[in-house]
């Protein structure tokens, strides 16, 4: 059974998530920890929590998503999985994180490419990777229909949706990916966007301004 950690880094408010299983391997996705204090609370946690760390995973490229890729690797070996789309993104991140006060940027280098179709596999779990472009032109989801839980990056968030004002957005895919890939999920199924608190499509169908059903 899985279990899920959120944890609020940077001053983008960035969800970054572990999730692990009885087998206590995890995956980190997402980690977008940019000062010490940040990093080591997440190393806290998985060393006090016991887990082992197997796989990284980035939903998208952008800035707060990546800060802490660097600092995986140099923990745990770990290099990032992200659509082959995405590559594009994370190179360009060195370009502008300073106009986002992250003087001290660390770049990292991409592992395997992943894209949906495929499944990311940890101890005895299963993901299931969704193409959502939108926000970004590579963006997945990672989602688990025994739980009901969906890591959906930057696309749909409680209320509101991803932005698609920056390089390579396009609010027209991105609410193509909503309406057939997201609310075609049962209603039940749990959100946990890049930011803010997780909600349900069941909710987002029937509140959300931007994206109805």
């Amino acid at each position: 059974m899985l279990s899920i950690k959120i944890f609020t880094f940077n001053p983008l408010q960035e969800n970054t998530y572990v999730l692990w299983d009885e087998t206590m391997e995890c995956i980190i996705i997402d980690p977008g920890c940019y000062d010490k204090e940040e990093k080591q609370k997440l190393k806290s946690f998985i060393e006090d929590s016991k887990l082992k760390p197997v796989r990284l995973l980035n939903t998208h490229c952008h800035v707060d998503h990546v800060l802490g890729n660097a600092f995986i690797f140099s923990s745990y070996g770990l290099k990032v999985e992200t659509s082959k789309i995405e590559e594009a993104q994370l190179r360009s991140v060195k370009t502008y994180a300073p106009m986002y006060g992250f003087h001290q940027f660390e770049e990292s280098e991409v592992g395997n490419h992943i894209e949906e179709g495929e499944t990311i596999s940890f101890g005895n779990s299963i993901l299931e990777i969704l193409s959502v472009p939108g926000h970004s032109p590579g963006h997945l989801a990672f989602l688990n229909k025994e739980q009901n839980i969906c890591i959906a990056g930057d696309v749909l968030f409680r209320g509101s949706i991803g932005r698609t004002d920056l390089p390579g957005g396009n609010f027209s895919q991105l609410e193509k990916s909503i309406k057939s890939k997201l609310y075609t999920l049962p209603g039940t199924m749990q959100i946990y966007p890049g930011h803010g608190p997780k909600t349900d499509i069941n909710y987002e169908k029937v509140n959300n301004p931007y994206v109805r059903s």
